[in-house]
């Protein structure tokens, strides 16, 4: 697995590197490192953590007290549903065969799964934490659409999207494909998460339109302090989101936890004086907004970076993030309700571009691919990013049209009117 090892390769992820003990070990059936393997079923638990609560609350916060319980629904229910088609071809899609494009279906349903070992972690594990990736991606996406969307359309978008977008995407960078041939470097998901998530957002948004009153008659959060409780939990998941990418228990995840830290610690900072020197005072929800720009930023960089590489990341993040809010909302005119594309996808992306930079040893970075410059590894980021762009962008449009054609997209006036809560759910998030 190329995060495990990422400057080695995808067949040295899998081995100890000398062709002595390779071999050694072609004639033994591999065994799985028990610590290793307990380290990672902590890690897994802590990424389903950031869904589950985390997310959920998160976004729940930042909506109408009438469709917050709404929000909730799609984050669980998209979280039972990427675990099923994890299983059934999700899995196998991204992580089997040696097509650089797309898996085969060799893992279906997972066969002989108790006797096969990925690495130094039995498969079930490796499976389990990548499903949690699986999971958390299409809820980011959740953001994008609150308050005005069918519960049916979320769960037929987020179902084909993540065999037809997420899969394949994460097939070329992880699973052996045609970027990670090329060494392109994304530790724990720049491209394969935030990206295709911030990318689809937009899409998402442009086909499905505004929430009624947008720009400038919109509510404000309803609840502030649950938004920070999902912070929390977002930001002490992404431990294992990160520092679980290193796939073992040893320096690289140490490492990688470190500078994911202190990127957001300096991304929430910077997004604070940026408000204060903006609008007189720093808000909550502004501080909290850059803790999480800050952990999309560093996510691709986290395990190839040093400390001062992830602080930089994070302040970076802020400035960028922060002006790409008001690029979507005021001069794009689109409705990405709570602001998926200008903090997930801009932070993935420019994370994505800045580790080229980032990762050289002086600044405590572990360095590039043999044969790779910062100016050559730059260009394989970038036609990275330009590529998943491209095809998440294009993908989701199909899509959301078979949704639109199917189910429908959008709410009905009333419904919305009502709250998505009491008209899709009949329940409230509140009871008066």
């Amino acid at each position: 697995m190329i995060r495990a090892r990422p400057l080695a390769g995808l067949s040295a992820a899998l081995s100890l590197g000398s062709a002595g003990i390779a071999n050694a070990q072609a004639a033994a059936p591999p065994v799985a490192d028990p610590a290793h393997t307990g380290w990672m079923l902590a890690a897994t638990a802590l990424v389903l953590f950031m869904t589950l609560p985390g997310l959920a609350l998160f976004y729940a916060g930042l909506v109408r007290s009438k469709n917050a319980l709404s929000v909730m629904m799609h984050c669980v229910a998209i979280a039972c549903l990427a675990s099923v088609l994890w299983l059934l071809g999700g899995y196998s899609l991204a992580f089997s065969g040696t097509n650089p494009w797309i898996g085969d279906l060799a893992k279906f349903g997972l066969p002989n799964l108790r006797a096969s070992v990925v690495g130094v972690l039995p498969e079930s594990v490796f499976f389990a934490f990548q499903m949690t990736f699986a999971i958390i991606t299409p809820g980011l996406i959740v953001g994008a659409y609150v308050e005005r969307i069918k519960f049916g359309a979320v769960l037929l978008f987020s179902g084909l999207w993540l065999l037809l977008v997420y899969a394949p995407v994460c097939h070329w960078i992880w699973g052996g494909g045609w970027l990670a041939r090329l060494h392109v470097m994304d530790y724990a998901g720049g491209l394969v998460v935030h990206a295709t998530a911030g990318i689809s957002s937009l899409v998402a948004v442009a086909m499905l339109g505004a929430r009624d009153g947008f720009p400038k008659d919109l509510h404000p959060p309803h609840n502030p302090g649950m938004t920070m409780m999902g912070a929390g939990m977002l930001w002490v998941g992404w431990y294992g989101f990160n520092a679980g990418s290193a796939l073992a228990a040893d320096a690289a995840a140490g490492s990688a936890l470190v500078a994911t830290h202190l990127s957001a610690a300096t991304a929430g900072l910077t997004w604070a004086i940026i408000e204060k020197l903006r609008f007189g005072r720093a808000s909550m929800i502004g501080v909290v907004t850059g803790v999480v720009g800050g952990l999309a930023t560093v996510t691709p960089a986290s395990g190839f970076v040093g400390p001062i590489g992830g602080m930089i990341l994070g302040a970076t993040a802020s400035v960028v993030c922060f002006h790409a809010v008001e690029l979507v909302k005021h001069r794009l005119k689109l409705d990405d309700a709570l602001d998926v594309f200008a903090v997930h996808g801009v932070g993935g992306l420019l994370g994505t571009l800045m580790v080229a930079g980032l990762a050289i040893p002086q600044l405590g970075g572990a360095g590039f691919a043999e044969g790779m410059t910062p100016l050559r590894q730059l260009g394989v980021q970038a036609l990275g990013a330009l590529v998943v762009c491209g095809w998440s962008a294009a993908a989701s449009a199909g899509i959301l049209w078979i949704c639109r054609r199917t189910v429908g997209l959008r709410a009905s006036p009333e419904a919305i009117e009502d709250g998505l809560d009491l008209s899709t759910h009949g329940e409230r998030a509140y009871q008066n």
